[in-house]
């Protein structure tokens, strides 16, 4: 039962570290065609609550698929990823905070797809 949970997190990490590339790569297009950038999904907030999600996301699948399988390379990937994250949010708007969020979010999504390799060779 526990794999399948941890399994779980992993899947919706790997779905929100998606969203964000979607955000910053395609993000600043947008804003510069459509000039919309008081919404939600453009503002600068949605880094904040996207990095408020990742990082619980990334504790529970992460270490608890370590402990599962024992294999804590994906769980130190995982910490560059996020911390990667993190120094986006106080780079500011610009290439820095693209460059980090984009590293980060790759980071994290490797790390989730890493630790559910590892916990399906071990329950297989």
């Amino acid at each position: 039962m526990a794999h399948k949970l941890n399994s779980m997190f992993d899947r919706i990490a790997i779905g929100l570290s998606g969203l964000c590339l979607v955000h910053c790569l395609f993000g600043a297009l947008f804003v510069a065609i459509m000039s919309a950038s008081g919404s939600a999904f453009f503002g600068h907030d949605v880094h904040q609550w996207g990095l408020a999600i990742a990082v619980p996301l990334a504790i529970l699948g992460l270490v608890g698929g370590a402990l599962g399988h024992g294999r804590w390379e994906a769980v130190a990937i995982g910490c560059f990823g996020v911390g990667a994250m993190g120094g986006a949010l106080i780079a500011g708007h610009g290439a820095r905070e693209v460059v980090l969020t984009v590293l980060g979010v790759i980071l994290v999504a490797i790390a989730h797809a890493l630790n559910m390799r590892w916990a399906t060779r071990r329950h297989a």
